[in-house]
């Protein structure tokens, strides 16, 4: 078979170049026309991310309780004292809505843009995803049952378990479908608790039992404020065994020991701290009114409220755009250890005002 002639090579040679200039040329509509749009969407995805990122803004747990009485039917009057325990429900049910129903929904299992380049609000997330669970095994354990030996209240049962899901499972199921499915339950326990025709749903409003649900708090802010302290590092002794000379631990630990977050965990911390006292702000908004006369008895009111100032404080608008790890004493600010700050003193009061509660 005859070559082709030298000169028909040479024309495809230079026909399949032009094409191939044609499709990389950078000034082609239609390159424009897909860098554009990438360009929008980039745009769009860090302006969203923006906007979810805003912490939601706290509700009135008592107007809150109404409003959950009133849709379920069981208070006709708009004026009707709510009974025992509604309002510390009613609020950790609105807590787990805020916490899916938010702008840009529950983003701490997403998988996708703007979500799955989020780090502050599914850190936000957890810290509030926290406190919802320990408040639901309250609820299970201590605040429906009048001792020990009583039966659990039957949707309480299906509701704190599915709110100890998995918290970043993406499908099969979601975190979103299992939590909704516990507020399924949550809402028909209060709905029996708020039926002042019926007594199959109880909430004992006892000191013995705001003390259980302390407790857990007074851990949880202990472990976070160990956790912010931590941002500048610390040489600290071991004192795991002190007060009791015949305590034991499984394994030796040495007598110092350097204590340090990590560089790349510091603002999650920061922003699970928030979030941890955003929903404990709620929930001890909700105790006030449904403890009140446990609280008066005591005379821990005031106790209380000033806990709440203390968690407040945490909530200010974080004026850099990100989350400053200074020296102790340094130029630069330290965000963490004025974070901790504010949880210590609010951990302090917690211990005292379980002090409180435990005296006849």
């Amino acid at each position: 078979m005859a070559n082709p002639p030298i000169q028909q090579i040479t024309n495809t040679t230079i026909e399949q170049s032009t094409i191939m200039n044609r499709m990389t040329d950078t000034s082609s509509p239609w390159v424009k026309v897909a860098a554009a749009v990438i360009g929008v969407y980039l745009l769009g995805a860090v302006l969203l991310g923006m906007y979810w990122s805003i912490t939601p803004a706290p509700f009135d747990v008592r107007a809150n309780a109404r409003e959950l009485s009133a849709a379920g039917g069981v208070q006709a009057e708009p004026k009707a004292k709510l009974v025992t325990g509604a309002v510390t429900m009613g609020t950790l049910i609105g807590v787990m809505e805020t916490l899916l129903d938010k702008p840009g929904g529950y983003t701490h299992n997403d998988r996708f843009p703007p979500g799955v380049w989020l780090d502050n609000m599914p850190n936000w997330e957890y810290g509030v995803l926290i406190q919802v669970r320990d408040m639901s095994r309250a609820m299970r354990e201590v605040f429906s049952r009048s001792q020990s030996q009583s039966k659990e209240d039957v949707d309480l049962v299906e509701m704190e378990p599915r709110f100890n899901f998995n918290s970043d499972s993406w499908i099969l199921p979601s975190s979103e479908s299992e939590y909704r499915e516990g507020l399924k339950y949550a809402r028909k326990y209060f709905y029996r608790l708020s039926d002042k025709k019926a007594s199959g749903a109880q909430f004992y409003a006892r000191a013995d039992n705001l003390r259980y649900w302390l407790s857990t708090v007074d851990s949880r802010l202990g472990s976070l404020s160990q956790r912010l302290s931590a941002s500048v590092g610390q040489l600290r002794l071991n004192t795991d065994l002190s007060g009791d000379t015949a305590a034991k631990q499984s394994t030796k630990a040495p007598m110092e020991q350097v204590v340090r977050t990590p560089w790349t965990e510091i603002d999650d911390v920061f922003f699970e701290a928030r979030g941890t006292a955003w929903a404990l702000i709620e929930f001890l908004k909700a105790v006030e009114i449904d403890f009140a006369d446990v609280l008066r008895k005591k005379n821990a009111q005031v106790s209380l409220r000033q806990i709440i100032r203390e968690l407040e404080g945490t909530q200010q608008a974080l004026w850099s755009p990100m989350v400053l790890n200074g020296s102790g004493f340094g130029p630069l600010a330290n965000h963490s250890l004025v974070m901790a700050s504010y949880l210590s003193r609010a951990n302090s009061a917690i211990i005292d005002l379980r002090d409180l509660l435990s005296q006849g």
